[in-house]
């Protein structure tokens, strides 16, 4: 029969502040996209209520690109795994 080990309360904390921090890069992580791939490819004069194809397509691109390069960069910097 297995120990039923429960984390210390520091630990607790420290486990909470991780993923504290890791929500808040997500949400960094996604401002940044939408901002970007918007400015990128929607046109400034709203002449229409709803996106027309050829921004449904840049925005498309935009975020894959935007999400490989992110793991990519995840890759690099040395955990072996993306950050997301």
């Amino acid at each position: 029969m297995a120990a039923n080990i429960s984390p210390s309360a520091f630990e607790k904390e420290q486990i909470f502040g991780m993923a504290e921090k890791e929500m808040e890069y997500r949400v960094e992580l996604f401002n940044k996209m939408t901002q970007t791939c918007f400015k990128k490819c929607v046109d400034n004069r709203y002449k229409e209520s709803e996106l027309n194809m050829g921004e449904n397509s840049c925005i498309d691109r935009c975020v894959s690109k935007y999400w490989h390069v992110n793991n990519l960069v995840g890759q690099l910097l040395g955990s072996g795994k993306p950050p997301m």
